[in-house]
């Protein structure tokens, strides 16, 4: 098997602080693909270049403190590319992706961080450009490899996936356009589609277990008022492969609680 954990940090040191090295040698995944590492390459150089003994790679931010994204492995890539050829979203460390290619197959993990639009209208616009850049980027990967894609996307897609969606339709996170965006993407049989939900394929109907994010105001995390923002996307031959998967909600590293999927294949 193979276990592959998605988690926002919400700061590497601040996770690190809170018991997250600890986890991952309790649970050892074969990859964990972090997201807002919130750190630079000479922070990490002196402290978490690796982490329960695995080596990590990175993508970081230009602007301190900000973003940034990372996989850490027990498995030695065969490439690894940081930035997906965005000039303005490369520079705010948002995209690494391992391959693991042998002769006989072609295969990713990548590690993404998706824009959030909750600050106002000004980064509701840039997310809606980090889609539109995005979206051609992951068709024609899938068209040349296998791939799962971990990561905070920020979209919750469909009702289920937060609680209170009447009142957040007007939300970003909960966007008509965002939400239109992940339908084509996961679409069977559009041209522009044929990816793989795979939380919702191993559980197509849950509701409140399914959720990763809590807002820190008031008492969402103990009401479990939550959205699933954090997702594994996969291409369809490796979603076959998935058997289990975990929310780790009772973990308190970050504002996030790691994902775990576990598939039917090795490195």
């Amino acid at each position: 098997m193979f276990k592959l954990t998605s988690l926002n940090l919400n700061g590497i040191r601040s996770a690190t602080s809170k018991g997250v090295e600890r986890w991952i040698e309790a649970t050892r995944p074969d990859c964990i693909c972090v997201q807002e590492v919130k750190a630079q390459a000479a922070d990490v150089a002196t402290r978490f270049e690796q982490l329960a003994g695995m080596q990590g790679h990175f993508h970081f931010a230009q602007k301190k403190g900000y973003s940034g994204v990372g996989i850490y492995t027990r498995h030695e890539p065969s490439d690894i590319i940081a930035g997906y050829g965005s000039p303005e979203f490369d520079a705010e460390g948002r995209y690494i992706e391992l391959r693991f290619d042998t002769p006989a197959r072609k295969l990713s993990i990548i590690s993404a961080y998706f824009p959030s639009g909750s600050s106002g209208e000004e980064r509701q616009l840039a997310k809606y450009r980090f889609l539109d850049a995005f979206h051609p980027h992951l068709m024609a990967t899938k068209g040349e490899r296998e791939f799962i894609l971990c990561g905070d996307i920020n979209i919750a897609h469909q009702q289920i996936d937060l609680k209170n969606w009447r009142s957040n339709q007007k939300n970003s996170g909960f966007l008509p356009e965002e939400r239109a965006w992940m339908t084509k993407l996961l679409h069977t049989t559009d041209p522009g589609g044929g990816l793989v939900d795979v939380y919702r394929q191993l559980q197509p109907t849950a509701t409140d277990t399914a959720y990763t994010w809590w807002s820190n105001r008031g008492q969402a995390y103990a009401n479990n008022v939550g959205w699933r923002l954090d997702y594994h996307l996969a291409t369809p031959a490796l979603a076959a492969l998935a058997r289990t998967e975990h929310i780790y909600k009772n973990e308190k590293f970050s504002d996030h609680a790691p994902i775990t999927v576990d598939y039917d294949f090795t490195l």
